[in-house]
């Protein structure tokens, strides 16, 4: 389904945005679109690849323009700009709405007006029964989404489904990397709580089920993965 087609990600720079980038560079797609905010990023990843399938677009979702001027031409979206960290999204709530809320709708109305086939939106498992404002704005993201796809009709040629992560082992802000060092500085581990549950799945999982998102899923889908590590739709 991704032959000589163009694929769009937003957040491209970060670690789900080089995932899947690494998965589909090597395939019969035409084009990945990599964008972002940060050109420093962007210009690292430039002279690491040097491939002509990868093209850089600089902008944020919080703007629809540079937004539209990245999408001409676009079939799927994976979209990942947004805030992620707790702590950040605690103290700037409202940073949080602008990009994660704000800034999916953006993408959203974009993808639509410029007849996308698929937009994959990346949520959190803490958009579940959410207690910050990190998950509060990623819930909130997903009801967006989920509107938006019920507002296109049976006829639409338009399709967004959602993907629900845990943590991610070894991403950029996982807690894998913070145990490794405390483990090796003979620290002891900050959990936060010895009853917390969190859903780990590697960088690998986290592809997969996006690519399962394209290809299986139907208007405001959400997905995730099952104990057994088999994508779920709900």
């Amino acid at each position: 389904m991704f032959k000589n087609k163009t694929l769009l990600i937003t957040g491209g720079t970060g670690s789900f945005g080089n995932a899947v980038l690494n998965r589909f560079l090597d395939t019969d797609i035409k084009e990945i679109r990599i964008f972002s905010r940060d050109e420093k990023k962007q210009d690292d990843m430039r002279h690491r690849l040097n491939n002509p399938k990868v093209k850089f677009y600089i902008g944020n979702v919080r703007d629809k323009r540079s937004v539209d001027y990245a999408m001409r031409g676009v079939d799927f979206i994976f979209h990942a700009a947004a805030l992620k960290q707790v702590p950040s999204c605690e103290f700037f709530p409202i940073e949080a709405v602008n990009t994660n809320v704000l800034g999916t709708q953006n993408v959203l109305d974009s993808a639509f007006e410029h007849g996308v086939k698929r937009m994959i939106v990346l949520s959190t498992d803490k958009a579940v029964y959410p207690i910050n404002a990190m998950g509060i704005s990623k819930a909130m993201m997903e009801k967006v989404m989920q509107a938006k796809a019920r507002s296109m009709g049976e006829d639409t040629n338009t399709v967004y489904c959602g993907t629900r992560y845990g943590n991610v082992m070894a991403s950029r802000g996982s807690v894998i990397p913070l145990f490794v060092e405390q483990i090796k500085a003979g620290k002891d581990l900050t959990i936060t709580d010895p009853n917390m549950t969190r859903f780990m799945m590697t960088l690998e999982d986290a592809v997969d089920l996006v690519v399962y998102a394209f290809q299986h899923g139907e208007n405001g889908d959400m997905f995730i993965q099952n104990l057994r590590l088999q994508p779920l739709a709900i």
